[in-house]
């Protein structure tokens, strides 16, 4: 993986990858971070996505292995990141997922988690080609995914102060009406994290364990072989 940074400079960008245990490989997934930073609970995701038979692979989407506690120092993380070296680490990390020895050729799965979720739908526009399945969790994306070729699904808290019900709405709108494959589950009485056992104010483990398998069962229908 590599970044430009702000001298224009190429440099090396990190992350946690890791594979199914009997060392057989598996279809690719990249699963992006929310602006919490890549946390122990993003890696431990990538863990249990490699018990499911997937290679797994976090890129640490604000460097330096940064992470935030409370939503103030997230928002101030997000605010000190470059967006434009965020978006070189996220396409050099899907190739480099797709290069690695135990990854089949062909596309790889992407996960996103809120804003990681946004940098999901963006990937599967920005590199068509790259991307055969995309499951988003609470997170929205507002460009045209005409050129994406991506199955899509989507896990969304009933009260979110992140995401707007127009919002959602009008996203699942334009991918049916562009005749995407695309699923989006709504969880009530959720809120945004729900997915996040790290965030106990907001999880909630029926809902996440749902979408859990949910996620699980489309990855594979969309990438096994």
């Amino acid at each position: 993986m590599r970044t430009v940074d702000e001298q224009g400079t190429w440099t090396a960008g990190s992350g946690y990858l890791v594979a199914p245990r009997d060392g057989a490989g598996g279809p690719g997934v990249l699963v992006l971070h929310a602006w919490w930073g890549l946390t122990p609970f993003f890696r431990h995701l990538c863990d249990r996505l490699a018990d499911a038979g997937f290679v797994a692979l976090a890129p640490d989407l604000h460097g330096g292995d940064r992470t935030a506690d409370t939503p103030d120092e997230a928002e101030a993380l997000l605010a000190s990141t470059d967006p434009n070296r965020t978006a070189d680490l996220v396409l050099s990390s899907a190739a480099t997922l797709r290069a690695v020895d135990l990854t089949p050729d062909g596309p790889i799965g992407v996960v996103g988690f809120s804003m990681g979720a946004s940098w999901a739908m963006w990937l599967a526009t920005r590199s068509p080609e790259s991307v055969a399945a995309t499951a988003i969790f609470y997170g929205s994306q507002d460009i045209d995914f005409e050129r994406a070729r991506s199955s899509f699904l989507g896990h969304f808290a009933e009260h979110d102060e992140f995401v707007s019900d127009d919002q959602r709405a009008e996203m699942e709108a334009h991918l049916k009406l562009l005749e995407k494959d695309v699923t989006f589950h709504h969880y009530p009485g959720t809120g945004h994290w729900f997915f996040e056992d790290d965030r106990p104010a907001a999880y909630s483990p029926d809902a996440a364990g749902l979408a859990w398998d949910r996620t699980i069962r489309f990855l594979h229908d969309r990438l096994d072989a």
